[in-house]
């Protein structure tokens, strides 16, 4: 962080109720240049077509003029090329692509805001959050189900998040702490931004584009006045029992230690979404019950299993025979990997194998990564086996000459193995167990 935005930081921690007048000064040479070096070296290119590589040719002239751009209030943000990736077994999910230049400008704006609206953020948001992670939701998680008394969990869905939300209450949300016209400005631009869709040229008049640096920082400004405030503010006091949220971007939950408390703040969340333009999706928002084996007066088991962040949460035996917090890979999202390495092998069967291994590898040790948490062997082992097995059939499928028969592949595979399973991440601390 620079020595202005930490002068930023510190007085906002300091001061909850103050409003920036000055913020725009901080989007010079430097910050600009901070903000490109943030850039994937990959990053898909907008409707310019131009690469970080290529950009970066004349890096300091292409930032020099950038900056007397935004100085001179000249800057026009290009529109976003949209994409859409496979979510589901027919369904896509709308990316939105920015330029490269628009992709530094959105990224130096979202360390201003981020140097003040850390500062305001509640424990309970864990997405796109310095320091924080899915994985530290997750351990959230795990401590308020074991640790806590919980009776029901609320799994809550909001329907197409970042298209529905509502830019004049944004905008409104923001000139709380930040009363720079010009940075405000800015913003809007990169609000009110037309959208290539293939040969369609759109202006959607709601929404922030999914996709686009600056929008999680823009949705969790959202979500932190609409939902985290309001609810740690104003509806857990008036409980009777416990109650924790916990939110990854719009991916949250909340543990309920009463039936009655959940049932009642259903009902306010569906109003209270309604009223910042959000519908919670009927289907995928539902009330779990989650009491631990063995725990109340009955001494009974009264749960089910619910979903976040990718992972299927259920209670599940120790090899001792207690309970504890147990997490699997969701179906579909094991789905959704095996169709991409599926899809892989068959658009690039023809590749050098070693190509091919080095590639498989890669996707492998990624899904390890972020799903190797404890307790989750299984749904590991089973993706290696099958992309295994995926990977023999398209081989097998190079030429006409014949099949790539078992024993000459493992033979193979003996001196060229995909990547073993592995656990990243400790959710839950094995003495607990």
């Amino acid at each position: 962080m620079s020595p202005g935005l930490q002068k930023v930081a510190e007085r906002a921690k300091r001061d909850p109720e103050a409003r920036f007048n000055s913020l725009a000064h901080l989007l010079d040479e430097e910050a600009l240049k901070r903000a490109f070096d943030r850039i994937r070296k990959d990053a898909a290119v907008g409707v310019d077509g131009i690469t970080k590589e290529k950009y970066a040719e004349h890096l300091e002239e292409n930032l020099r003029l950038l900056h007397a751009r935004l100085s001179a209030k000249q800057y026009r943000h290009q529109p976003i090329r949209r994409v859409h990736i496979p979510k589901a077994p027919g369904k896509t999910r709308p990316i939105g692509i920015s330029s490269i230049e628009d992709k530094v400008v959105q990224g130096a704006l979202t360390a201003v805001l981020e140097a003040i609206y850390e500062q305001d953020f509640l424990p309970c948001s864990y997405g796109f959050r310095p320091g924080r992670g899915a994985h530290d939701a997750l351990r959230a998680l795990n401590e308020v189900a074991f640790r806590g008394r919980t009776e029901v969990m609320l799994e809550a869905d909001i329907q197409a998040f970042f298209d529905s939300v509502d830019r004049t209450r944004l905008m409104e949300m923001l000139q709380l702490r930040v009363a720079d016209p010009s940075l405000l400005r800015l913003i809007g631009k990169c609000l009110h931004v037309g959208v290539l869709d293939g040969q369609e040229y759109l202006r959607p008049e709601e929404g922030t584009a999914q996709g686009s640096i600056i929008s999680p920082m823009l949705g969790n400004v959202y979500l932190h006045y609409a939902l985290d405030v309001w609810f740690e503010r104003v509806v857990r006091p008036q409980l009777k029992g416990s109650a924790r949220l916990i939110r990854y971007a719009d991916d949250f939950v909340i543990a309920f230690g009463e039936q009655e408390d959940a049932v009642r703040v259903l009902e306010l969340l569906r109003t209270r979404m309604a009223e910042y333009g959000l519908v919670l999706h009927p289907d995928k928002t539902r009330l779990v019950p989650f009491r631990k084996p063995g725990a109340g007066s009955d001494g009974g088991s009264t749960s089910a299993t619910f979903d976040f962040l990718g992972f299927t949460i259920y209670w599940g035996r120790t090899q001792r025979g207690s309970w504890r917090f147990g997490m699997k890979t969701r179906k579909a999202r094991l789905q959704r990997a095996l169709k991409a390495i599926g899809d892989w092998c068959r658009r690039h069967r023809h590749r050098p194998r070693k190509e091919q291994h080095a590639a498989l590898g890669r996707r492998l040790r990624g899904h390890y990564q972020y799903f190797g948490v404890n307790g989750n062997m299984m749904s590991l082992q089973q993706l290696q086996h099958r992309a295994t097995r995926l990977w023999h059939k398209w081989l097998s499928r190079r030429s006409q000459r014949g099949h790539l028969s078992w024993k000459r592949f493992n033979a193979y595979l003996d001196a060229f193995p995909l990547p073993a399973p592995k656990i990243y991440v400790q959710i839950w601390a094995p003495k607990l167990s």
